[in-house]
């Protein structure tokens, strides 16, 4: 199982060049993509901000993608103590590295800072 940082779920679903074969292969090869409820939420924000856009109803639009929404569980926010070199790091990616790690899922993103903990689960959706 896959779990998407949230600029991966945007490059998946706007087919971006920037995703590498690899990840393309894992994606395809997965039972199921999952991206995180964090994810929505974080998108939202930043498009309300006007740093982005998102298509409108954007959990709607994960889905018809074929990817499975990953709710929060408290135990995901608890689960942040385990990164405590990410304190000052995005709040969301904590979030669902721990969310990863937590559900034994792997996890695609081209975040330097999470590629640099050099976690096995972590991997390079550039590649």
């Amino acid at each position: 199982m896959l779990l998407l940082d949230s600029h991966v779920a945007l490059w998946v679903m706007d087919d971006n060049p920037r995703l590498g074969r690899q990840a393309r292969t894992r994606i395809g090869a997965a039972d199921r993509v999952h991206v995180s409820a964090a994810t929505v939420w974080e998108l939202t924000i930043k498009a309300m901000l006007g740093r982005l856009v998102v298509p409108d109803r954007l959990s709607e639009r994960i889905e018809q993608q074929g990817l499975t929404l990953l709710s929060i569980a408290a135990q995901d926010t608890e689960g942040i103590r385990g990164y405590p070199e990410l304190v000052r790091h995005d709040p969301f990616d904590r979030l669902i590295v721990a969310q990863a790690e937590r559900a034994g899922m792997q996890m695609l993103t081209a975040d330097t800072v999470l590629l640099d903990l050099k976690r096995p689960f972590i991997l390079d959706a550039r590649e």
